[in-house]
């Protein structure tokens, strides 16, 4: 490959959309750890404006619903009319840190996490989620199969 063929690839490469985090939606979210599942109808946010918008504009997360936002270290909650809990995960999808009911108006940051889990306020609680569990998250019609 010559110098201008390795320089149009770099600009290829540059401009194509990132690649995704993972499968996408509707995902089913379980701790392998514990044997529970957190979430069966979690959406994904692995674009620049579903990441941006997150969870603003709803009233709230039924039981079983959450969203993915990756790549993300950090979150906030302003503007938000429901509290939240959030799971930090790495990359191996083991989870860094965990917040329950976090309120509106809140900042959150775990700076080695690669992405957060947003669900509803007690789902921590109620599937003895913990520091150091690992996740799985899978497309959830694949597990109806």
């Amino acid at each position: 490959m010559n110098s201008l063929q390795r320089i149009a690839t770099a600009v290829r490469e540059f401009l194509s959309p990132p690649a995704q985090a993972g499968p996408q939606g509707p995902l089913q979210v379980t701790n392998v750890t514990r044997g529970t599942v957190l979430a069966t109808r979690l959406e994904a946010a692995h674009t620049g404006p579903t990441r941006r918008k997150g969870l603003l504009g709803r009233d709230g997360l039924e039981r079983g619903e959450g969203l993915w936002i990756a790549p993300c270290e950090s979150v906030h909650t302003f503007f938000m009319r429901f509290p939240i809990d959030l799971i930090y995960l790495d990359r191996e999808r083991r989870i860094k840190k965990a917040r329950s009911a976090v309120g509106p108006w809140r900042l959150s940051a775990c700076f080695s996490a690669h992405s957060i889990l947003e669900l509803p306020a007690g789902t921590i609680r109620e599937t003895q989620t913990e520091r150091g569990d690992r996740l799985e998250i899978e497309a959830a019609d694949e597990l109806r199969s």
